[in-house]
């Protein structure tokens, strides 16, 4: 009796010391499985392409876009339960457990997006109707067919939205000239198409199972690797041409910092054996909050 006494007295203090992680853990983990998360992003990637473009950032075109990209993600869930039950068997379980509160939230947050861009002018309605019918085509089948299940495709057009929110959306402010457009429609796109290869690195046993041929699957670990190193890389030279063409002066460093810590992770979870959770989810689609933070820290010095 008094052993366990002990033991539950121990319990205690080990909960007691340890229940901030357990809480931050937990609302990491609600915040990723609901796209909340991803949602976050979707609005401080615009947020940096606007201060790349150096034009007067409008936050109502940021709030689309955010519930846009939660619309679209929680479609992608929804009709990913079978591969999730794998790769992500908690994400599935709660999506499956809520999959009619989901529906109605997809639903009422792509309203609210069109209607937010609706607002501003045709341009940004575009901008935000795109990520939606590329999520279709995406997510559902039409006569047995998803463009997902080719090799390499479905990244192109998981990767495509991103880019196209990220280059066009400030353009619903102020028009910019087309290599400026073509330089930033290039860097969103490569780092986009890496982001979403990882992702399939770590879902790289369900995607086998499922039949999805992924280039993980095709290819394997060590020639992803290489592939998404060499993709990296172009965007060094990408750097040179757009700092000689006048380009970027201001963030120069935020974008070196953004092509290294691509290096970082693309070296990180493409490791044999590495145990992905969770983690992916911040470092990877997360990077864009330390980019926007580095961005805020330039402009407060250079002022």
């Amino acid at each position: 009796m008094e052993e366990s006494r002990i033991s539950l007295f121990n319990r205690k203090i080990f909960m007691s010391k340890f229940w901030p992680v357990t809480i931050i853990d937990d609302v990491i983990s609600f915040l990723t499985i609901t796209s909340i998360f991803i949602a976050i992003i979707g609005f401080l990637l615009p947020y940096f392409s606007f201060l790349l473009y150096e034009v007067r950032v409008d936050f109502r075109l940021l709030i689309a876009s955010s519930l846009a990209i939660f619309a679209i993600y929680s479609l992608n869930k929804l009709t990913d339960i079978k591969e999730d039950s794998v790769n992500v068997p908690d994400r599935a379980g709660f999506i499956e457990k809520n999959k009619r509160f989901v529906t109605w939230a997809t639903i009422v947050s792509y309203i609210a997006a069109l209607s937010l861009s609706f607002l501003q002018n045709t341009l940004s309605i575009f901008v935000i109707l795109f990520p939606f019918c590329m999520g279709i085509v995406y997510s559902i089948k039409i006569s047995g067919f998803r463009l997902k299940d080719i090799t390499g495709i479905k990244n192109i057009v998981v990767a495509l939205p991103w880019a196209v929110i990220g280059t066009f959306l400030p353009l619903a402010i102020s028009l910019r000239g087309s290599i400026l457009i073509l330089a930033i429609f290039y860097f969103f796109f490569i780092k986009c198409f890496i982001n979403t290869v990882l992702f399939d690195v770590r879902d790289i046993e369900g995607d086998g199972m499922s039949g999805v041929k992924t280039i993980p699957v095709v290819f394997g670990r060590q020639k992803t690797k290489n592939l998404l190193l060499v993709l990296n890389s172009t965007l060094i030279p990408w750097l040179a041409f757009s700092y000689h063409a006048g380009f970027f002066h201001q963030y120069l460093l935020v974008l070196i910092f953004a092509i290294t810590y691509g290096y970082w992770y693309i070296l990180h979870f493409c490791k044999e054996g590495i145990k992905i959770g969770k983690s992916m989810d911040l470092l990877v689609d997360g990077e864009w909050i330390p980019v926007v933070i580095l961005c805020f820290l330039s402009g407060v010095l250079i002022s």
